[in-house]
């Protein structure tokens, strides 16, 4: 028996099942920690945070398992390494400063996004910035001209690099 279904019921058949759990943010846990000891207890399942995010000055190497922050995403002075899953950042993400050498899976942005001193080589999946993108004294500045990430990526405000600056006022 043959059964005859439509692209939009082939399409609800085969998409991933796989649910994305919303949380409203690490301080209804009591802290980063305790809200990933709960996840890790549920089955570290995909999750999104409703609001912002700030885990500036937090040691954490990964953001495991996150998808998106409706908010902003400070990550300013920690030691992180890996965004893990990360796609979506409803406002500014700040990186200033962190050991993050790839955006992997990170797709839009759409505030500000501060590379700033980081360690970032590689803008991985990266297609949009909402506004300024900010890559001055990064390993990606030495790798990367301008117009080059212009061409990836929609960055709809400024590109910032240090060193792109010092050259046109030495060119003066």
């Amino acid at each position: 028996m043959r059964y005859i279904i439509t692209e939009r019921q082939y399409k609800v058949l085969t998409e991933n099942k796989e649910k994305i759990l919303t949380l409203p943010g690490p301080e209804m846990f009591g802290g980063w920690e305790y809200m990933q000891e709960y996840l890790e207890k549920i089955g570290n399942p995909l999750y999104k945070i409703s609001g912002d995010l700030d885990l500036g000055d937090i040691d954490i190497e990964s953001l495991g398992k996150l998808v998106s922050v409706k908010g902003y995403l400070n990550l300013y002075g920690n030691d992180l390494k890996y965004l893990g899953e990360l796609k979506y950042v409803g406002g500014d993400l700040n990186l200033r400063g962190t050991s993050v050498e790839s955006l992997n899976n990170l797709e839009r942005v759409e505030g500000d996004l501060d590379l700033f001193n980081s360690s970032v080589k590689d803008l991985g999946n990266l297609k949009y910035v909402g506004k300024d993108l900010d890559i001055s004294l990064t390993p990606l500045s030495k790798k990367m001209t301008i117009e080059e990430i212009k061409n990836q990526v929609e960055v709809k405000g400024d590109i910032y690099d240090a060193r792109a600056r010092v050259q046109r006022i030495r060119e003066i």
